[in-house]
């Protein structure tokens, strides 16, 4: 069952870079074209409990399991220990999906609010990513949307306030991280896992980011 030690709000850290308008962000692929990403990510007899080409450990497979009655159902709720998203759904249940999570000190736990999400998104390093690793360089215009684009199929944006904290729960052509800590701050999911996610999510809908300290937990 799910459970909870703590459900701490904590404030999400100012992160002090920002974002250039994006120059290419008029190039967006057409819906023909996004649904022909979706089938190219998402495996032939695709069945998300079972079908497993990245192979993934089992218990990063999507689950439904039972949740603690004063979950708000729409929430999402991240374990930075074991690595899993929670999505909550009516009727005292939760959909589980394996993820990755920040490298070191870039996971910053929080309370988010879901303000925007993008089908096939573009994506640009933010300059601190740029910083921390100059190989991003040759990013710094923008990489177009696609099935090698860094933030994948689906990009869902943490905000607090009206702040954009450039923090995304999205897709990844990397799905060997999952399970470990890989990204620059977001939460990193298998492309497939994410698409089925993104259709059950609203704009609106709260997100924890827990710490160590206060990541839910499955008993024994």
């Amino acid at each position: 069952m799910l459970t909870r030690r703590h459900f701490i709000q904590t404030t999400a850290a100012l992160l002090p870079s920002s974002i250039p308008t994006l120059s290419f962000a008029n190039n967006w692929p057409s819906e023909e074209q996004k649904t022909a990403w979706d089938a190219q990510v998402t495996p032939l007899g695709y069945d998300p409990a079972t079908t497993n080409p990245w192979g993934l450990h089992p218990r990063f497979l999507p689950q439904r399991v039972l949740a603690n009655d004063e979950l708000r159902p729409g929430d999402i709720h991240v374990d930075a220990v074991a690595r899993y998203l929670y999505h909550i759904e009516e009727g005292g249940t939760a959909m589980r999906y394996g993820v990755a999570i920040a490298q070191g000190d870039l996971y910053e736990p929080g309370t988010y609010t879901v303000k925007r999400m993008v089908r096939w998104p573009h994506w640009r390093p933010t300059r601190n990513m740029i910083e921390r690793n100059p190989e991003n360089a040759q990013y710094a215009g923008g990489v177009e949307p696609g099935p090698e684009n860094a933030l994948g199929s689906r990009a869902i944006y943490l905000y607090v306030g009206d702040r954009d904290t450039y923090l995304r729960i999205h897709g990844t052509p990397y799905p060997e991280s999952i399970g470990g800590r890989a990204s620059s701050g977001c939460v990193r999911m298998v492309m497939a896992h994410i698409i089925d996610l993104f259709e059950n999510v609203e704009i609106g809908s709260t997100v924890y980011l827990y710490s160590a300290e206060e990541s839910l937990v499955m008993p024994g």
